[in-house]
């Protein structure tokens, strides 16, 4: 099943292993020991973030290393630039709205 970026990222655990794999790569129990939570749990973190694409697991020996692969947060800086467009104009339209409303003795 391929997820969705937007739900990999919903989770604040998640945000926090991307962050911590950003950094460097990291095998599951290096990741596991860094949260108060089961490596069961945190497997299925890691397997969502894979299923979506944000996380790379490859094998070196015995070990399977986890990587970030953040290309797929290309999607998510699209989509909030837009709102970001979207709200500064609309706070840029109301400053000029509330300073035209002010008397010109209290103006800067």
């Amino acid at each position: 099943m391929r997820r969705d970026v937007f739900q990999a990222i919903s989770d604040p655990t998640r945000r926090n292993i991307i962050s911590m794999l950003a950094e460097q790569a990291m095998n599951l129990n290096a990741v596991a020991a860094r949260f108060e939570i089961s490596r069961p749990a945190i497997s299925k973190h890691i397997r969502i973030l894979t299923e979506c694409g944000l996380v790379k697991i490859s094998r070196q020996g015995r070990e399977r290393l986890c990587r970030a692969e953040l290309r797929q947060l290309a999607e998510v800086a699209d989509w909030v630039s837009h709102y970001q467009s979207f709200w500064n104009s609309k706070l840029d339209a109301l400053g000029s709205f509330l300073d035209s409303q002010l008397p010109e003795s209290n103006k800067y």
